[in-house]
């Protein structure tokens, strides 16, 4: 029982979080703000986090946690891998991106604050490494397959959250798809 009450706290923080970020800089947003609006106290805060910048890396995974959940939806058989980047993936993702520019800003601007890097993990596990295995790339290349892929992605919505997402998604996921696409002649073990 009490773990549930502690990962309840925890979400009710995250979801304060948001709706401050919102309408907020985060280097404004107070502890006494998030606990106001999660309705918890300072003492249950710390607990939790050393301090708001702990709360926002928690905030990204619980984004990204979103939009892997939204991949099962997109397709129950599981993923496609016949391409890497698809709009069905892209949709989701660029939604919960426009849902939550403000923390996507945040980490584009003190990215070095946060564990990027873990947040990729489950991804990684699920979706980019068995496409990388079915296109042929070697283990050894795939960190750098990778790499180029997601970078160019990352750099395409970081301009796009720039510009407060105010060019067409449509246009955003035309342009990722012709750019970054991944098919049989990327990359071919020797």
């Amino acid at each position: 029982m009490q773990a549930g009450k502690y990962q309840n706290a925890a979400v009710l923080m995250d979801e304060a979080f948001l709706r401050l970020l919102e309408k907020e800089d985060p280097d404004q947003i107070t502890v006494k703000e998030i606990c106001e609006k999660a309705g918890v106290n300072r003492t249950t805060f710390y607990r939790h986090y050393g301090n708001v910048n702990d709360l926002l890396e928690e905030t990204i995974c619980l984004i990204n946690k979103r939009f892997t959940d939204s991949l099962t939806a997109v397709d129950d058989a599981g993923l496609d891998t016949e391409v890497l980047t698809k709009e069905k993936y892209l949709r989701p993702y660029l939604t919960l991106v426009k849902e939550h520019k403000k923390a996507y800003r945040v980490i584009r601007k003190k990215g070095s604050l946060f564990n990027t890097r873990g947040a990729f993990d489950e991804l990684y596990r699920t979706l980019f490494s068995p496409a990388l295995t079915h296109f042929g790339v070697s283990e050894k290349e795939k960190k750098y397959v990778l790499a180029f892929y997601t970078q160019g992605t990352m750099a395409v919505i970081g301009e796009w959250v720039d510009g407060d997402c105010e060019d067409d998604m449509d246009m955003i996921i035309d342009l990722i798809i012709k750019h970054t696409l991944v098919h049989e002649n990327t990359s071919k073990a020797d």
